[in-house]
């Protein structure tokens, strides 16, 4: 597809003059599993029917201000995370003066081609992500920007919003930085709501897990390096990003067929005690995905006993013996493993077989959300070195349609996929109740999953 990229503008936004001091932000052992160079990219796309200068002369300078204005309160991400040689604790430490670049742009893809859920190259996507400044070492301190942000004008039909944020947050903390922005540009809802809960004394390490992950994650650290100081996140190439909706009714469907197939598995085994919209969806996306592996000739196909699993992330701050606040900053997520034999996985009931297991995790994780939790490094490091995973990022439940800067909700938004093996999840735009599952696949990979995806569904009907 020709078109044209053109950057406007780069510029550096920081919390008003004067207004915050330097401060520092513990870590704390919910944040330790996702430090080093992980990132989350995502796009908000809104119909904005005006030509640039409109957008330059009269949107821009109300978006600069109000970041401003809305990295006051959210100053961490403005920071750096500092990672200093053991036994020195990862903290984040906030100067006054830092700032975080954004970049205006301009381009002239057609809007309704980003918004569509059809295969879409992910060259296109990445003219529209921003960039994080490198990682670099001071005094052997690893030092690690934590968010970019990237306003691209899709001239006389729409806005995309980009950021690229560290995983010193989770998704719900990425997503109140987005509303508690979008809040102030549109002055619609009201900003207390999303502002950020610092008080690190929420989280208790009642049974030592601290001490456990910062072993593993200053293991990793000797390897940064080599690892992290040469990746250059060099693009895929001949890779696309598409989406794949499950409605409401489509939902319901599958929760029935589940219920249906329980009976042949175990000799009637009891249906899935938390058979969500969320279940379902991951149960029946898993299965798709390991179909159009095995078509596409990726897994081993000798071996019908081999263990495929599924992970997921899972807040925890309403799961805690302790309460922690909604608003709470930072991660609190615990890791959720799901495990089934291909054989079962590809059979005709797989679908209830995967729910089963995705089941039998969320039950293991209301029973006790910290057991084992000094083994999420380790754990996560030994499924990779399997590569049998297919991992989540994002959920159904953080609103990000509810993230309206004055333009209305967003038109689509798109988690930007960086490995095959992970789907990303959301609320449907469209439809209340739905799910949209993104994907990132190489072309032909993609077409595989698409038709085997549809099939299902139509074999459902």
């Amino acid at each position: 597809m020709a078109y044209t990229h053109m950057v406007l503008e780069n510029c550096q936004v920081s919390p008003p003059q004067g207004s915050l001091p330097t401060a520092s932000l513990p870590l704390t052992f919910f944040d330790i599993p996702w430090l080093g160079d992980l990132h989350v990219k995502c796009l908000y796309f809104y119909e904005f029917p005006h030509p640039t200068h409109h957008f330059t002369q009269t949107i821009l300078p109300t978006l600069k201000n109000s970041l401003s204005l809305t990295l006051q309160h959210f100053f961490p991400l403005v920071g750096n995370l500092m990672c200093p040689p053991p036994p020195t604790k990862p903290y984040i430490l906030y100067n006054n003066g830092d700032s975080i670049p954004l970049t205006i742009a301009e381009c002239t893809v057609n809007f309704n081609h980003f918004i569509g859920n059809h295969p879409r190259d992910v060259i296109e996507f990445d003219q529209l992500v921003p960039k994080l400044p490198p990682i670099h070492i001071s005094s052997e301190t690893f030092v690690v920007p934590l968010l970019a942000l990237q306003v691209t004008i899709l001239p006389n039909s729409g806005i995309c919003i980009g950021i690229t944020n560290r995983h010193v947050v989770d998704g719900l903390t990425s997503i109140l930085f987005m509303k508690s922005w979008a809040s102030i540009v549109s002055g619609r809802t009201c900003l207390e709501k999303f502002l950020p809960y610092y008080d690190r004394d929420v989280i208790k390490d009642t049974n030592g897990v601290e001490a456990v992950l910062l072993n593993e994650y200053f293991r990793m650290r000797s390897t940064w390096k080599d690892f992290i100081l040469g990746n250059t996140n060099a693009l895929p190439i001949d890779h696309v990003q598409a989406k794949f909706v499950l409605s409401r009714a489509q939902i319901e469907m599958l929760k029935k067929w589940i219920f249906s197939q329980c009976k042949n598995i175990d000799n009637g085994s009891s249906p899935p005690k938390h058979l969500s919209r969320f279940v379902v969806t991951c149960a029946f996306t898993w299965v798709c995905f390991i179909k159009a592996q095995d078509k596409i000739g990726a897994l081993n196909s000798s071996d019908v006993d081999e263990v495929h699993y599924f992970v997921f992330p899972a807040d925890c701050r309403n799961r805690l013996e302790f309460p922690v606040p909604m608003t709470y900053f930072g991660n609190c997520l615990a890791l959720c493993v799901s495990e089934a034999k291909k054989s079962e996985l590809v059979a005709a009931n797989g679908v209830a077989v995967a729910a089963r297991a995705i089941d039998k995790a969320i039950s293991k994780l209301q029973s006790g959300p910290l057991k084992g939790a000094e083994r999420w490094i380790s754990d996560l490091m030994n499924l990779l070195k399997l590569g049998r995973m297919c991992t989540v990022t994002g959920s159904p439940s953080l609103g990000f349609y509810e993230t309206d800067f004055g333009w209305g909700s967003p038109k689509k938004v798109e988690m930007v996929n960086q490995q095959t093996r992970n789907i990303s999840l959301s609320e449907c735009g469209d439809e209340k109740g739905g799910i949209e599952v993104g994907l990132m696949q190489t072309k032909s990979a993609m077409d595989t999953f698409s038709s085997i995806f549809e099939q299902s569904l139509n074999f459902l009907n």
